[in-house]
């Protein structure tokens, strides 16, 4: 396993490679968290870098991350313990922001445009979100507000991430770890060292969906309450509740919501598979194991994925989602 891993100086002239100590962790969150690298290294004469200094790492070849120092932590045997995100770090700014008839696709241009940010593939989404006031809010959130709108009202899920220095966004069809030409990656008993299994109606499960609007015309609250009877009698009322917003029709929102968490809820996190680069946060793989209450043979969404390069041995470490798999 070639493992290179740069670090530019202050000014942006130069680039090391460092000695680095005890592996590498490269860790990507599906929603609302920047891709993150840690590293130490042993700090002599000639390195020099500060925060803001950029970091590339490439393994076999492949662009893995590209980003920025952000923390620096030493210790006295000269070791440097380096946090670095990727450009999505960039999204925890906040801001309050107005935007009228604009696709989630369309605000995240406006948002990296606005910010400096460093556009890659962005997927056209579908909603066109009439109205909102996002105030004091980070942006992070008034991205994932309009990705969860485009999902709620159209059933499509888009996934945001950095692509080695490219802020993209990619609908789920194209985040597919291998094609039918090569065939997909596969998680078995043998890629998988080990596994831990939950289920639960305690989070994420909803029988009974209530959403209400205040009508400025009618001078009246409207109300649309969509309901699972069957399940209701199994686990009792799970109520969901939630406003809506102008312009969203609240029946097929309701009916949306119900079909999305009217379901018991399952979690699935794998430790120490086999290692592949091209697994991050939101990627598509598909998962064959036992669990003992069922048998899993399908894609699986991969919801937080950790990698971990040290001493030439490359694993990683996924929660899945996916069917009642919620991550």
């Amino acid at each position: 396993m070639d493992v290179e891993l740069l670090i530019g100086d202050e000014t942006g002239t130069k680039a090391y490679l460092p000695a680095v100590e005890e592996g590498i962790e490269w860790t990507t969150e599906r929603r609302g968290t920047p891709g993150k690298l840690t590293f130490k290294v042993l700090k002599d004469d000639v390195l020099d870098f500060s925060e803001g200094s950029a970091v590339r790492l490439k393994v076999d070849g492949s662009e893995v991350f590209f980003g920025f120092v952000f923390k620096q932590r030493r210790e006295k045997d000269r070791i440097i313990t380096v946090t670095a995100y990727d450009q999505l770090r960039y999204l925890k700014n906040k801001d309050t922001i107005v935007y009228e008839n604009k696709t989630a696709a369309q605000f995240i241009r406006m948002v990296a445009a606005d910010y400096s940010m460093n556009p890659g593939q962005i997927d056209d989404t579908m909603f066109v979100i009439e109205s909102r006031v996002e105030e004091n809010t980070s942006l992070f959130e008034m991205i994932e507000n309009a990705l969860d709108l485009e999902l709620t009202n159209t059933g499509e899920l888009y996934v945001l991430y950095d692509d080695f220095g490219r802020l993209s966004l990619k609908h789920l069809s194209e985040m597919y770890v291998g094609d039918n030409a090569n065939g997909y990656l596969m998680i078995d008993e043998e890629t998988g060292e080990n596994f831990e299994y939950t289920s639960s109606i305690d989070d994420n499960t909803f029988n009974r969906i209530k959403l209400t609007y205040d009508n400025e015309e009618s001078g009246r609250r409207d109300v649309y309450i969509t309901q699972d009877g069957s399940n209701i009698n199994r686990w009792g009322i799970l109520q969901y509740f939630d406003t809506l917003s102008k312009g969203e029709s609240g029946q097929a929102k309701a009916d949306a919501l119900l079909k999305l968490y009217n379901k018991k809820t399952r979690s699935l996190r794998i430790s120490n598979a086999i290692g592949d680069n091209r697994v991050r946060a939101g990627s598509m793989v598909i998962i064959c194991l036992d669990l003992g209450d069922m048998k899993l043979s399908n894609f699986m969404l991969v919801e937080s994925c950790k990698h971990s390069y040290k001493q030439g041995e490359h694993r990683m470490d996924l929660t899945m989602r996916g069917g009642e798999f919620i991550g």
